[in-house]
């Protein structure tokens, strides 16, 4: 989403070459309007108008969107999910296939579907979000559902995608309705207690997001300020310890954070930096700024009970570690979120 801009009437008339007719003064009035018409969309940008003002409220914010005054109580630092084996998965077993799987396990339910089932979102750009040019899904997270469809099946379209809400893809996975959950999800461990985890496919860090020239620089920055994250994440609750004074807009989707940056309803953004780079890629006039505020590693998601599909998910990542997949996927996505070393090595706890 980008901001309007004001175009000046030569800009307007001068993209269509317009000059004044030799006819009548409503020839020219018509020529003009014809005109105006078609440089809707050819004008170019020459003033940026500028950011609101004041109190926050010149705007109404985004549907479902909760204002958090400073918290009373700081939350304490979440457990470190390497002292809890969180970050630690089930070895790859090469004798797994679809085929040939027992019966009542994930992967001969998966088999006899003839497809698999991932749960995601669309709004999340640079790892699952919906192109506009051809409404299909696109994005990091995307593709890698694709090579687990890949070596399950032999063809990565034979894999279905429900759109699930952040707060919605545990109990999703818990009741069946879904198969995986590849979107974005931090492994901690409170949430290694509830579902199964894959070894760790990406290490994002929490960071800030700012209009340029805003002054923000670092979480010291924000004292006072309105900063706006999600409300269902990790994020969240470090915003709260980084800056205690700092009023929080919690919003459903992370577009949602984009919008009241321009806005002016907030004063920044924090989340992953995967995050809030696919938000910097829509806004030329935002930037990432600050120290790596918390690790984030992402993970795979499957029920609880599923060991069997965890170890063949472990399986694909570790294909697409070593075959060069993973490399190219990052430099397809998410080269705006800076250089790399490469993917995450695997820690196994078996």
């Amino acid at each position: 989403m980008t901001r309007f801009r004001r175009r000046t009437r030569n800009a307007e008339l001068s993209c269509v070459g317009v000059r004044h007719p030799a006819g009548s003064p409503r020839q020219y009035v018509a020529a003009l309007l014809a005109a105006v018409s078609l440089c809707a969309a050819c004008g170019v940008p020459e003033v940026l108008p500028p950011p609101p003002t004041g109190d926050y409220s010149q705007f109404h914010l985004p549907d479902g969107a909760q204002v958090l005054p400073p918290a009373s109580v700081v939350p304490p630092v979440p457990p470190d999910p390497s002292t809890c084996d969180a970050l630690s998965s089930l070895r790859p077993d090469p004798r797994l296939r679809p085929e040939t799987a027992p019966p009542g396990t994930a992967l001969a339910a998966i088999a006899a579907r003839g497809r698999l089932i991932v749960g995601t979102d669309q709004n999340t750009n640079l790892l699952s979000f919906r192109d506009p040019t051809t409404g299909t899904l696109q994005g990091f997270d995307i593709d890698l559902a694709r090579e687990i469809a890949r070596d399950l099946f032999g063809d990565p379209a034979k894999v279905e995608f429900r759109l699930l809400t952040s707060t919605g893809r545990f109990e999703a996975l818990e009741h069946n309705e879904v198969d995986l959950v590849v979107h974005a999800t931090s492994i901690t461990c409170e949430r290694a207690a509830r579902v199964g985890f894959s070894t760790v496919y990406f290490e994002a860090f929490q960071r800030l997001l700012v209009p340029k020239g805003s002054g923000i620089s670092s979480p010291a920055d924000l004292a006072g300020k309105r900063v706006c994250t999600f409300i269902d994440t990790t994020s969240l609750a470090t915003v709260q310890r980084v800056a205690p004074t700092a009023t929080i807009v919690a919003v459903p989707d992370w577009d949602d954070c984009l919008t009241t940056l321009q806005h002016g309803q907030a004063d920044a953004a924090s989340t992953d930096d995967s995050i809030l780079a696919g938000l910097a890629a829509q806004d030329p006039h935002l930037e990432l700024v600050g120290p790596n505020l918390e690790l984030e590693p992402y993970g795979v998601v499957a029920n609880k009970s599923n060991d069997d599909l965890v170890r063949f998910v472990n399986a694909t990542l570790e294909r697409v570690r070593t075959d060069g997949t993973w490399m190219r996927l990052y430099d397809k996505w998410l080269r705006l979120v800076g250089p790399t070393d490469g993917p995450p090595a695997p820690s196994y706890r078996d």
